[in-house]
């Protein structure tokens, strides 16, 4: 296995900062990748170790291009994430000045956090273009193909640019999570304060059914802090459902949610169960009984000495 984690690239981004915060990413070569297709396909194909790619800001939620990778292919897992807070500033060619900026760039996540900025600071007529990520689009600056990009302000000298502006954004405590994804091996040891992501497939439309599939997390005291709709690709309204769960594989109210999901699904696909970034424990709700640890054994326990006739 080839000691490299690949990540959305180039130098410079976000992700790239954000994956050096990892310690291990102290001893594996860093290798940039186009984009998060291509860094995911090169842990299918043993060319990576992992892929560290963005899933999800504080601002537009799921990043879909990430989601819709980790729905189709080959099952991968996810083994850890990270939170970085985001500001960004506007990298320019030299000299330049705000009221010359015809055309600006940047990955698309970055437009919803910056675009209030935009209709204060920069010319009326200023044209948007999407970049394959906020670093490429300050390469693309320097090569003169636009006249300023919203990134790092820490990519401005990889890229002989200048910040213009720093400081930029329209929502307070923006935050973009990144994971890092690595092919399918038992999760690791829980640590009491995970999240469990996993996808799952309805077996059919009808009433109600995403409220039967939600329900088997509440009735166990499952708190969600993600579920977003992805299409399926089999046509209008077809869709699969990306959910991040509190607690771990191992927690019995997770696994037996999870057991209840597998039954009635036609699909799911699990993610993995990794520790959360914020390290937040998750809190079974007072009122709701019967959905600890203890209250499962017990109960399974007692299932048992009935079918013993040791009532």
């Amino acid at each position: 296995m080839p000691a490299s984690y690949v990540y959305l690239g180039p130098e410079g981004t976000f992700t790239e900062v954000a994956l050096r915060t990892l310690p291990e990413s102290a001893t594996r070569e860093l290798v940039p990748m186009v984009s998060v297709p291509a860094a995911l396909d090169a842990v299918r194909t043993g060319e990576a170790e992992a892929a560290f790619v963005p899933i999800e800001n504080s601002v537009e939620g799921g990043i879909t291009t990430t989601l819709d990778e980790l729905v189709a292919g080959a099952p991968l897992m996810i083994y850890r994430e990270v939170l970085l807070s985001i500001t960004f500033a506007l990298l320019v060619r030299p000299g330049t000045k705000l009221s010359e900026i015809k055309t600006v760039t940047a990955h698309p996540a970055a437009q919803p956090q910056v675009r209030n900025w935009m209709k204060a600071n920069l010319p009326p007529d200023v044209v948007w273009e999407s970049a394959a990520s906020n670093a490429d689009g300050a390469r693309l600056v320097q090569e003169g193909r636009y006249d300023a990009a919203f990134a790092g302000e820490f990519a401005a000298s990889r890229y002989g640019l200048e910040a213009l502006e720093t400081e930029i954004h329209d929502a307070e405590n923006a935050q973009t999570r990144f994971v890092l994804v690595g092919r399918p091996a038992r999760p690791a040891a829980p640590t009491g304060a995970d999240k469990t992501s996993v996808v799952i497939w309805q077996r059919d439309d009808h009433p109600g059914g995403l409220r039967d599939l939600l329900g088997e997390f509440a009735v166990r005291g499952v708190n969600l802090m993600l579920l977003q709709s992805r299409p399926t690709g089999e046509g209008i309204g077809n869709y699969c459902f990306a959910i991040d769960a509190e607690g771990h594989i191992s927690d019995r109210r997770v696994a037996e949610a999870l057991m209840g999901l597998k039954r009635v699904c036609l699909q799911v696909r699990f993610l993995g169960s990794y520790p959360r970034a914020d390290a937040a424990v998750a809190k079974v709700r007072p009122t709701l009984t019967g959905t600890s640890d203890a209250e499962f054994v017990a109960a399974a326990d007692w299932v048992a000495r009935c079918q013993d006739g040791r009532f």
